[in-house]
């Protein structure tokens, strides 16, 4: 099933995107972020076979970049518990389009689909606490800081970075 934001369309990951996404994993932006070895066609694959998760390719549907065009991938995945029931979201965008708001758009678009179609209440993001662009973005979408988590994960230099904890309540999507 694709899924239709204002902008932008995220469509089932099919084997033929891998090319280009490893191509935009391979940006210095999204490579410091996702990083992913010498092989990245093997670790957007590796992406792919993550048990639990959904892929969805982004594609630009405005006719900026050309229809079609891939520009990211976004992904979910929830928390099957039922007392602590929730979903959670990453996401990475080709920087060439960054700043025109497809990344809201994608996350605003995937979000309503997990609370409407999955019925989740509550949906999780947690980008490096540095990351201002992509923490804007998010805020955009009514998403909440939580709290930081002290030395959440290990940079590419090895040392340990703060992120943050942000969620998102059903009531508080914003259009």
């Amino acid at each position: 099933m694709t899924l239709r934001g204002a902008r932008v369309a995220l469509r089932p990951t099919v084997p033929s995107d891998v090319p280009s996404l490893a191509a935009i994993r391979a940006t210095p932006e999204v490579y410091a972020r996702w990083r992913g070895g010498a092989d990245l066609v093997a670790a957007v694959r590796e992406d792919l076979a993550e048990p639990g998760a959904e892929q969805l390719t982004i594609e630009d549907g405005d006719g900026d970049g050309g229809e079609g065009e891939v520009i990211g991938m976004i992904q979910w995945s929830a928390e099957a518990d039922p007392d602590y029931r929730h979903a959670s979201i990453d996401i990475y965008l080709d920087p060439a389009v960054h700043g025109r708001g497809l990344g809201t758009d994608a996350v605003r678009t995937l979000a309503r689909h997990l609370i409407i179609d999955h019925g989740h209440h509550r949906i999780v993001i947690d980008p490096a606490a540095d990351n201002t662009a992509a923490i804007r973005c998010y805020g955009k979408v009514g998403f909440r800081p939580v709290g930081v988590m002290r030395s959440y994960e290990r940079g590419a230099d090895g040392t340990w970075h703060d992120g943050l904890l942000m969620d998102l309540l059903a009531e508080e999507l914003m259009p």
